[in-house]
């Protein structure tokens, strides 16, 4: 067994399991914003999901992202985390 494990979380999305760095951290700070945390550690209640367009519709559509970050997840926030999800996946 290795000394040095690497943390574990669960996409909100499709929930499965998944090293820490290769799940993306959505963030609702203290004013209410959601936004993609690409530093994972910005200030606020966070969630994973994996950088699939799929885990992201996914947990806005059933309302998992809104339950796990203790919000309702306007239309709007939900189509602005589309929209900057395919900013960032098209600069890879």
């Amino acid at each position: 067994m290795p000394e040095w494990r690497q943390p574990e979380r669960t996409c909100v999305g499709c929930r499965g399991k998944g090293p820490k760095p290769s799940l993306l951290r959505v963030v609702r700070n203290e004013d209410g914003i959601v936004r993609f945390d690409l530093t994972g550690r910005a200030a606020g209640r966070g969630a994973y999901l994996h950088p699939d367009p799929g885990c992201v519709m996914r947990a806005t559509r059933h309302g998992s992202l809104g339950r796990a970050l203790r919000a309702p997840l306007a239309p709007a926030q939900a189509a602005s985390l589309m929209q900057e999800l395919g900013t960032m996946l098209g600069d890879r």
